[in-house]
């Protein structure tokens, strides 16, 4: 039962300055006659808080609680407003604010310094966000799940900076969907080196064992994530804050490897403490298993070492040829020259009609069943085979294809070639995958990031698969892109600002003003999705990856050609859309608007244009004239009203003339 221990365990570079820093403090105190006391525990550990405890050291939640002490800020960092608060009360205190923590604070204080906005990643409830919220001089939106993503409103510009023990993949999974609500975003990647490194080694610890503890304090975020990291991959794990907490059956002669992991606020006394013990427990097996065994006599010994002297060796996965000497529906019997033949199950045959008398390839599963049967397998032997084209394909970097089986907590469980694979939740997919069974029986190229060759166990990936192929469709699509280029994309999403196009690979923007030769409201005024428009690239910038696009740009100017469209004297039917004092606007097509004067808006003088249009109403006007380099175009009601009074005039004075003649009598 040997015993593994996580790289990276136990207390980090910040939390040991943190209690070092609280330790001196403590006899400070001591020696100038004061109280010592911490706002909140130094870090989030029961035994650590409990030394310090020992030490003087007492736990307040508020600062007036420390009137008449010297006070120590532990390691989460505290605002700017605890900080003024112990000045105006004349507290004296002592900083132990981790230096990641520090640099977050003056981060996000400096971009905040103009009132920008900050997204910060983690649990608003976490003593850490807190403080550094209060760092922010602008607004501040703690995201801590896809659902608070979606919720966060549209921003202009924003850095996204994160909780420095948030864990990795929650930070890559967030990303994507801030990234779409922020315009023009600025990353700080503020997790610790320590936290990534932390919990890598733990995964890779967990991977070779078969049950594993977490040692550190149940309040403890750190350690909580480390706890469901290893969870996800060994299910036998628990977490403990002390030896003590360990159950007695944990450890057992069948268990092969036992990992050890901390969290960043175990001390290490409390870490040795824990693999005393688990050695302890392996030590105490052994002597059991060694009580329970039966010794034989002296001869009988002698007589079995001379029978297995003229037999073969064998030993657990060992490829050995036998002959079939006996077969039924349920199993076959083969003699491998051994002291007792092997049974071999239909099931784990792979030649199905072999018979009797037949030679065949087997391997060696158990060498004693307990009841003195050598199991054999040839399927296993198909399945080393299958491990070992999978390990070269692993090996050349090359992808596999697995077929989704089960569902699973923490991920899904795969086929690839027969040998089980496991893809963690968060190696689906870019996006938080939310019903995990929806990959059950689906077929779908991965990519192995994790191997343990003593047990057969493979971690592959889904995301990174979809995230290189997107990187080389990317790329390729990258050498297309020219300013000044017309290419064809399709539309994907919209904004209030703008719609998003897909120009094979890489995202460009169509801006709302690039839309159309008019004002535009909404894009999908003028766009659908899934639409395939034609575009031309404006403008190209590399190193942020923003691509500007138009589309107006390929379209007619409204305004081209204008003398011929609207020719003087034409007679129009439109719709009047804006009114003012000296006249009223009528829209001809999108992007063009002629003006009626006051002066033309009606037979007669006219005070106000309202008192006889209205927006909306549909008028009936002539073209007067048209200026293309001004834009302007000017039309009349009035010489409409006036062509048609001289018409009816017309009309009138031809009847009477005719009613005249008709009366006049005979000469």
């Amino acid at each position: 039962m040997p015993l593994l221990i996580a790289q990276h365990a136990g207390f980090c570079m910040g939390v040991k300055r943190a209690v070092a820093m609280a330790e001196e403090a403590a006899q400070e105190a001591k020696e100038m006659g004061l109280r010592c006391c911490s706002l909140g525990e130094v870090v989030h550990n029961p035994l650590v808080t409990q030394r310090l405890r020992d030490m003087g050291v007492e736990v307040v939640k508020n600062v007036s609680d420390a009137r008449g002490a010297l006070l120590i800020l532990r390691s989460h960092g505290v605002g700017p407003d605890i900080l003024k608060e112990c000045e105006a009360l004349s507290i004296p205190y002592r900083d132990c604010t981790c230096r990641h923590v520090s640099a977050l604070h003056e981060a996000v204080s400096h971009y905040s310094a103009d009132g920008k906005p900050v997204v910060l990643i983690g649990d608003k409830n976490h003593p850490e966000v807190k403080g550094t919220a209060g760092w922010c001089k602008g607004e501040v939106y703690v995201v801590s799940s896809r659902e608070d993503a979606e919720n966060l409103p549209p921003l202009q510009e924003a850095m996204i900076a994160s909780q420095t023990t948030l864990q990795e993949e929650k930070w890559e999974e967030l990303l994507p969907f801030l990234s779409e609500k922020i315009v023009s975003p600025v990353f700080h990647r503020s997790i610790c080196a320590a936290t990534r490194m932390r919990q890598q080694a733990a995964r890779e610890m967990a991977l070779k064992c078969d049950r594993v503890v977490v040692v550190g304090g149940r309040a403890s975020a750190n350690t909580r994530k480390l706890y469901e990291a290893c969870k996800e991959l060994c299910a036998y794990t628990i977490l403990v804050e002390c030896a003590a907490e360990i159950p007695s059956h944990f450890a057992n002669i069948h268990t092969h490897y036992i990992g050890i992991a901390a969290g960043a606020s175990t001390p290490d006394w409390s870490l040795k403490e824990v693999v005393n013990a688990m050695n302890d427990m392996e030590i105490k097996d052994q002597v059991l298993e060694t009580e329970a065994q039966v010794t034989p006599d002296a001869a009988e010994q002698d007589f079995l070492a001379g029978i297995e002297a003229s037999m073969r060796r064998i030993h657990t996965g060992q490829t050995v040829t036998g002959t079939v000497v006996q077969a039924t529906e349920d199993e076959v019997c083969v003699n491998i020259g051994y002291k007792s033949d092997g049974l071999i199950k239909r099931s784990d045959l792979v030649d199905v009609d072999v018979k009797i008398g037949d030679e065949i390839e087997v391997e060696v599963v158990k060498v004693n069943d307990g009841e003195g049967n050598v199991i054999l397998s040839q399927r296993n032997i198909v399945n080393r085979k299958a491990w070992e084209a999978l390990m070269a394909k692993h090996e050349a970097g090359e992808y596999v294809e697995g077929v989704g089986k089960e569902a699973v907590k923490g991920g899904l469980i795969c086929m690839v070639d027969g040998i089980r694979a496991f893809v963690p939740a968060s190696r689906l997919a870019k996006h938080f995958v939310e019903k995990i069974d929806q990959f059950v029986g689906q077929t779908m190229k991965l990519k192995i990031i994790d191997v343990d060759k003593a047990k057969k166990r493979i971690v592959c990936s889904r995301k990174d698969v979809i995230m290189e192929e997107e990187s080389t469709k990317k790329a390729a699509a990258w050498e297309k892109i020219e300013e000044g280029a017309i290419i064809v994309g399709v539309v994907r999403r919209f904004a209030d600002f703008g719609a998003f196009v897909d120009l094979g690979g890489v995202d460009g923007l169509i801006h709302i003003t690039d839309m159309a030769w008019f004002r535009v409201g909404h894009p999908s005024e003028v766009l659908e999705i899934n639409q395939e428009v034609e575009v031309k690239i404006l403008s190209v910038d590399r190193e942020r990856e923003r691509i500007q696009l138009g589309y107006k740009q390929l379209q007619a100017k409204p305004w081209e050609n204008i003398e011929e469209k609207y020719p003087v004297g034409l007679v129009l039917e439109r719709k009047v859309v804006r009114i003012r004092p000296f006249g009223a606007f009528i829209a001809l097509e999108p992007g063009v608007d002629g003006l009626v004067h006051i002066s033309q808006v009606a037979l007669t003088r006219v005070n106000k244009v309202e008192d006889v249009l209205t927006v909306g109403q549909d008028v009936t006007v002539e073209v007067l004239g048209v200026d293309p380099e001004a834009k302007r175009i000017s039309l009349s009601i009035r010489k409409v009203l006036e062509d048609n009074a001289f018409e009816y005039e017309s009309i009138e004075g031809d009847e009477f003339a005719a009613e005249e003649t008709a009366e006049e009598p005979e000469a």
